[in-house]
């Protein structure tokens, strides 16, 4: 297993669509468990394949449920639903392994599910309802599509999220991406 560069905003792989895994190979399996290695060493909740470059449809997690419980998974092709209303809490904080050291109040749905498969080929389900967990299903899927959590905050935080991007500099240095074995994610 190898931890991968983490590719940051700006990062052409962020802004485009994922496509869907049709076969499951060795080659994939080692991108999973590279995910995850490069996960943990970034102490993420999770990560979607264009956040280390890939175009597969496909993120990982690491992080509590809403009864506080730790899930760990893996899921490709995921499908999302959200339920419940949206949330916007001002003191909690939404981050992202793609813009390094920096959070910001992010309106997400209370709970949300995901199907898809797993490594093996098997329909799984993960859902959650209130816990990192919701949000990082969310957060994954809007990295599948193109998104990054940026794209869906407020007016206000957006202004503010722009300015900490400028002032970090990575656009004006062309830093595409960062290594969580180099440093940590407030030191990029």
């Amino acid at each position: 297993m190898t931890v991968r560069p983490i590719t940051i905003v700006g990062h052409r792989a962020l802004s485009q669509r994922t496509r869907r895994v049709r076969e499951v190979t060795d080659e994939l399996r080692i991108l999973v468990a590279d995910m995850f290695e490069t996960n943990d060493a970034a102490s993420g909740a999770g990560l979607a394949a264009p956040q280390v470059g890939a175009r597969w449809r496909l993120f990982v997690y690491s992080c509590p449920d809403a009864d506080g419980t730790l899930r760990r998974g893996v899921v490709l092709n995921p499908v999302l639903e959200r339920f419940g209303g949206i949330a916007l809490d001002e003191e909690t904080l939404e981050g992202c392994l793609s813009v390094p050291g920096e959070g910001f109040p992010t309106a997400r749905h209370r709970g949300a599910r995901v199907t898809g498969i797993d490594l093996d080929g098997a329909e799984i389900v993960v859902a959650d309802a209130g816990g990192v967990l919701s949000r990082a299903l969310q957060h994954e899927v809007d990295h599948l599509d193109g998104s990054l959590y940026l794209d869906r905050l407020a007016p206000v935080h957006k202004r503010e999220a722009l300015d900490a991007v400028r002032v970090r500099g990575w656009r004006a240095h062309r830093i595409l991406t960062w290594d969580p074995r180099e440093m940590d994610a407030a030191d990029v």
